[in-house]
């Protein structure tokens, strides 16, 4: 499966107040990745801009006028989502990576991997995020909703059932609630719960002609790479299989790390790689190989940056047909250098304040007594195990409308995540 990189320097003009998380200096990680990803003869190509059409299939026309209103100015659009001079131009570029990514993917077409010889797949990397962002409101960081463009993008296109999982450590309430009536629309998300912005219960299935088409997996804070692993083998899976989307975009934050610092999970950075190959693999079984990625969150200099370089086993065959040799060659230098925590437990500790250099390892303190074939030899064992774990059997079909995978009780009002973060041992 060939992959292309879509992004931008250009995202870094999107300026937020001085101690803001989604500051420029995300774009500067995201950047690195994809200079690196060129150097190995991998596709980057920039995003060009959405429209007001594309926009206005997810987004109230009177709301697209008023961001567009913001141009050269700086606004605060509420406590925590901001805009520049440049942030409407930028959030458009944000919102057009999401449907350059969709016009890609959509070429290859829906027929078994085995009759050509290669699918397109796409990782967008992009800010602002977008996920929080209503049909006629801006919050939580994102002022367009870049995967639901995207989403009604595809459909727009012909395809008749799209579906997307958002592991971001919040729930995207923007992207629920504009298509939670919607049957040829699949969301599914797995996030912190209780936690901002205090929509995502399990209870929260959709409405009228989509009810049982959302799937909310709210998690309790100090979750760990098992609980991930559980939610996506027992439930996310299943329900992709039984929908059979023509398309699988991904909501990908990455603020549910262990060094994230506005959340309280502790997933480690093979975690997410785990995650993304299994959707990876979902993609191949169900729709020829169709996946978008987009990213959201993800406010760890370092964490970002290994996130990013760890979803790229989309490019690459799936790791159950990899050899040793061939994973250790794929694998990142830093990643195959410093590979993050192999304890599963993602205890690490969540100390930023040195460490944000987006170049360098996502991780401290972890074991350095080996050489670096040495630990890319139990990253690859770790992840092949669990895959095929996963796939060793089928999994019994599950009804879309299912059940929490903890038992959180439902969040009465939005826990504000700007201030102390919830955090297990705080």
């Amino acid at each position: 499966m060939a992959l292309t990189i879509i992004s931008s320097d250009r995202f870094a003009e999107h300026q937020t107040p001085p101690g803001h998380p989604e500051r420029s200096e995300r774009a500067e990680a995201m950047e690195v990745v994809a200079a690196r990803w060129r150097t190995r003869g991998g596709e980057v190509t920039a995003p060009h801009v959405a429209t007001s059409d594309h926009l206005s299939r997810v987004h109230a026309p009177e709301y697209i006028v008023s961001i567009a209103a913001t141009a050269g100015r700086a606004v605060a659009l509420d406590p925590d989502t901001f805009t520049s001079a440049e942030s409407y131009g930028i959030a458009l570029l944000a919102a057009g990576a999401g449907i350059d990514a969709v016009e890609l993917v959509m070429k290859s077409g829906r027929e078994p991997l085995s009759s050509r010889p290669e699918v397109n797949a796409a990782l967008a990397m992009v800010r602002p995020p977008g996920h929080h962002a209503e049909r006629n409101r801006a919050m939580g960081f994102c002022l367009f909703n870049n995967i639901a463009v995207a989403a009604a993008h595809a459909r727009a296109k012909g395809a008749a059932r799209v579906a997307i999982v958002d592991y971001d450590v919040h729930h995207g309430n923007g992207t629920q609630h504009m298509f939670e009536a919607d049957p040829n629309v699949l969301y599914v998300s797995l996030h912190q719960f209780p936690f901002y912005p205090g929509t995502g219960a399990a209870g929260e299935i959709g409405t009228g002609a989509g009810k049982g088409f959302t799937v909310n997996l709210p998690l309790e804070v100090g979750s760990v790479d098992e609980d991930y692993r559980v939610a996506f083998s027992e439930v996310v899976v299943p329900v992709l299989r039984q929908y059979d989307p023509d398309l699988l975009l991904v909501s990908a934050g990455f603020d549910a790390h262990e060094r994230d610092p506005l959340a309280g999970m502790r997933l480690t950075t093979d975690a997410f790689a785990a995650m993304t190959n299994d959707l990876r693999l979902l993609a191949d079984e169900c729709c020829g190989g169709r996946l978008v990625v987009a990213t959201e969150g993800g406010y760890d200099l370092k964490a970002l940056a290994a996130c990013l370089r760890g979803s790229a086993p989309i490019a690459v065959p799936p790791i159950t047909m990899m050899t040793e040799e061939e994973f250790a060659a794929y694998l990142n230098e830093d990643l195959a250098e410093n590979p993050p925590p192999m304890s599963g437990g993602g205890g690490g500790s969540n100390n930023n304040s040195n460490n944000n250099d987006p170049s360098g390892s996502p991780n401290k303190g972890g074991n350095t007594s080996n050489t670096g074939n040495s630990q890319a030899r139990r990253l690859f064992v770790r992840v092949r195990a669990i895959s095929r774990t996963r796939y060793a059997t089928s999994p019994q079909l599950m009804t879309i409308a299912s059940p929490p995978v903890s038992g959180s009780s439902p969040c009465s009002s939005p826990v504000h995540f700007h201030g102390p973060p919830t955090r297990a041992g705080r």
